[in-house]
């Protein structure tokens, strides 16, 4: 089988390549984008003599787009039903089926295939030889696999105005929805590079994004990253300073101390190939979104496709996964809480630490740092506990926490959490130091070189500061539109507000960006507690630190005064002025504030709108939602349902972040819904609640986890830098020495 799975290699090759055509055209005269098409893939042969193979259901139209290809590349077309079968067995296809049968014409039609070769053509497969292993293998080995990815229901329309009454495993009983369906597993076992398209897209245009998909896919070239502090110059850096993703993982910050960002930004997607998702699952949507955003030679489709199945697959206790449900009015809940750990955190951290395990060379250790105002450490420390053995051996984690800034279950959770190659500390200090200490920890070479040489242990993050956490987040925030479109609450293109609870600013951030990818937001809602620096940031401009303390909150979660992620969207308005966010973080650091220009603050305003909740209202938002339709909501989506009522214009469907599940915060809770007597233990406070058969029901994975011995053994700290690093140094020495 032909995989992707150096991605060095490959970039080097197509980058010679590349640099060489690219020399020539800017020696010559200007070139039209279609003879640039044909000089690439003549003078390569559709690299090194490939084919490109053209898969895909009945009526997806693979004929038809191969040979618009073909005459654009200026290379030979096959299709293998006209061009092979037909003419292999001196029949027509359909002829063939009625005559032997459903499984026998599988197996001819696979003999064919093994029989056949060719180089430097485009083929347009029939929609059964992906159900072919044999076949397909034989394929693969000397072509690039295009799956044109249409609905269902558009095929389905399809083949009835086509008359088409009979394809390969339609029996009494079985309906050609269903055999579409079961065929999907196989298209998806085979593909290099997915074309997404909806049913009234011309052929033109599908070939256009089929050529489009190709070139991406053999130029990983075009997708780099730069740092948020990066100044113009560096924009022409030398080859061998390029980030990819697999880099970004791994490195998690930057040197200069910025964060990573996609230098070109992210992929577009247009309002067609939204509505091809809107049916599809969620694992679905996360595959087709994923693989737009992270390049195949970094993790190829097949790859990506096990990350996901396993990240989501059995560890949410929810099938939906990110389940859309209505409050009240135009108000809706994102329930982001039915992950293993029971937080929004899951749905990053449950991908990562595969993701990371992949991308890693094999010849270093790697020791994870993560630091966490409540709900990251745990999620962190379930995520990498779940790694296969042999990556467990080489990939530890250490969660750093402020050991008196979390609720009680948090601290047993995170506790509870702790693993072979996971370990929690508690640091007598805020979240924000313990962010900042990382950072410091990152950006220091002689420790970080010192670790390397000593122990051949090199640092990486799991924190939102992490590029790969951001982008599962991008799915569900796209996933939730659909589903209100899916469930007939709006058509597609109508517009809805989001609120989110915001500390670190990377679930907001988030939103963002699948708003810049197409999906049809009009405002997101910054919902802040009385840590409210960002609401006073979004309504002034003015981000300023000088004489805030942290104030400890019913949601801990956004008890934050540094959100690091917002450096991002800063970067994105200042239209990518590394310089000017350099000078901004500089000023923050040395002076505790900053102003933004008018003009990036206008820019800002058009996306973000900002309030704050008290600790009264967040508790009486509970009460009060409780008192009307019996569903608890956490103190995090309370702080979010407050902002959002004083907030929203009521025009559209708000969608309110849930965050975490109420069990977290079960003193809270209990305190909101007035529950006099409340037991200190924090596993007899859920089987309080739980005794109020409230909805959601209390979280079986924290129920388990709590019952576990040893909740109280830990490790605690100073809030000092040597004595951080000396825990490093303990936990390398025991782990991998």
């Amino acid at each position: 089988m032909f995989h992707v799975v150096q991605y060095q290699p490959l970039r080097l090759i197509i980058h010679n390549s590349l640099s060489s055509m690219c020399l020539k055209l800017m020696l010559s005269r200007p070139v039209a984008l279609a003879q640039i098409w044909k000089s690439w893939f003549s003078s390569n042969s559709l690299v090194g003599n490939k084919n490109i193979i053209l898969m895909g259901p009945p009526g997806a139209g693979k004929t038809t787009i191969g040979r618009i290809v073909s005459q654009k590349l200026d290379c030979p077309v096959i299709d293998i039903d006209d061009d092979v079968l037909e003419k292999t067995w001196n029949m027509s296809v359909s002829e063939k089926l009625q005559d032997v049968g459903n499984e026998q014409f599988l197996e001819e039609e696979g003999k064919a295939l093994l029989k056949f070769s060719a180089s430097g053509s485009v083929i347009s497969l029939t929609g059964s030889n992906p159900m072919h292993a044999a076949g397909m293998q034989h394929m693969k080995k000397n072509g690039i696999v295009v799956y044109l990815d249409v609905p269902t229901a558009v095929i389905m329309s399809r083949l009835k105005s086509m008359k088409v009454d009979r394809i390969v495993g339609l029996t009494p009983g079985i309906s050609l929805k269903d055999i579409l369906q079961f065929r999907k597993q196989f298209y998806e076992r085979w593909y290099d590079i997915r074309v997404l398209h909806g049913g009234d897209v011309a052929p033109e245009v599908v070939a256009e994004k089929v050529l489009d998909a190709v070139k991406r896919y053999q130029n990983s070239e075009l997708e780099t990253f730069i740092s948020t502090r990066s100044s113009g110059c560096g924009r022409s850096m030398k080859k061998d300073s390029h980030k990819y993703f697999s880099d970004v993982v791994t490195e998690g910050l930057a040197p200069d101390g910025g964060l990573f960002v996609p230098e070109r930004g992210l992929p577009k997607f247009t309002a067609g190939e939204w509505q091809s998702l809107i049916e599809a699952t969620y694992i679905e949507r996360a595959q087709v979104i994923l693989e737009r955003c992270i390049h195949p030679a970094d993790i190829p489709a097949s790859k990506l496709s096990e990350i996901i199945g396993t990240a989501y697959g059995e560890n949410f206790t929810c099938s939906k996964i990110a389940p859309v449900r209505h409050l009240a009015g135009n108000q809706f809940l994102l329930e982001l809480f039915h992950g293993p750990t029971a937080s929004f955190k899951d749905f990053a951290l449950q991908m990562v630490p595969h993701i990371f395990a992949y991308c890693i060379p094999r010849s270093c250790n790697y020791l994870v740092l993560v630091a966490t105002s409540g709900d990251t450490g745990s999620a962190v420390l379930d995520g990498f506990s779940r790694l296969h053995d042999a990556d467990k051996q080489r990939i530890a984690v250490m969660n750093f926490f402020p050991e008196d800034g979390v609720s009680s279950i948090q601290k047993s959770q995170m506790i509870g959490c702790q693993k072979e190659n996971a370990w929690s500390v508690g640091v007598k200090s805020d979240f924000d130091f313990c962010q900042t200490a990382i950072k410091q920890i990152f950006t220091n070479s002689d420790y970080t070189g010192f670790l390397t040489v000593e122990y051949g242990t090199a640092l990486a993050a799991a924190n939102s500061i992490n590029w790969s956490r951001l982008l599962p987040q991008i799915v569900y925030h796209a996933s939730a539109y659909l589903d209100l479109v899916h469930q007939g609450i709006i058509p597609f293109g109508s517009p809805v507000d989001v609120c989110i609870p915001t500390g670190n600013f990377g679930n907001i951030l988030a939103a963002l960006y699948a708003k810049m990818m197409g999906i049809p937001i009009r405002k997101c809602i910054c919902a802040s507690n009385e840590n409210n620096v960002l609401t006073d940031f979004i309504r002034t401009g003015v981000y300023d630190l000088r004489g805030r303390k942290l104030i400890p909150t019913f949601s801990p979660a956004v008890d934050i005064l540094k959100s690091s992620n917002l450096e991002r969207y800063l970067h994105l308005i200042a239209n990518e002025d590394g310089q000017l966010v350099t000078q901004l973080y500089n000023q923050l650091e040395n002076q505790g504030h900053f102003q933004l220009r008018k003009d990036l603050l206008e820019k800002l305003q058009r996306d973000l709108v900002a309030g704050w909740c008290s600790e009264e209202d967040c508790l009486a938002a509970i009460h009060s939602v409780y008192s009307t339709t019996g569903y608890i909501l956490d103190t995090h989506t309370a702080v979010a349902k407050v902002v959002a009522d004083r907030l929203q214009d009521r025009t559209c469907p708000i969608i309110i972040s849930s965050t975490a599940h109420y069990s977290k915060f079960a003193p809270a809770i209990l305190r909101a819904l007035r529950i006099a007597e409340i037991n200190q233990n924090p596993l007899s406070q859920l089987h309080l609640l739980s005794s109020y058969s409230p909805l959601p029901p209390v979280h079986w994975g924290l129920l388990e986890t709590l019952k576990k011995k040893g909740n109280d053994d830990h490790q605690v700290c100073a809030a000092d830098m040597s004595m951080l690093m000396s825990h490093i140094e303990t936990l390398i020495q025991n782990h991998f020495m």
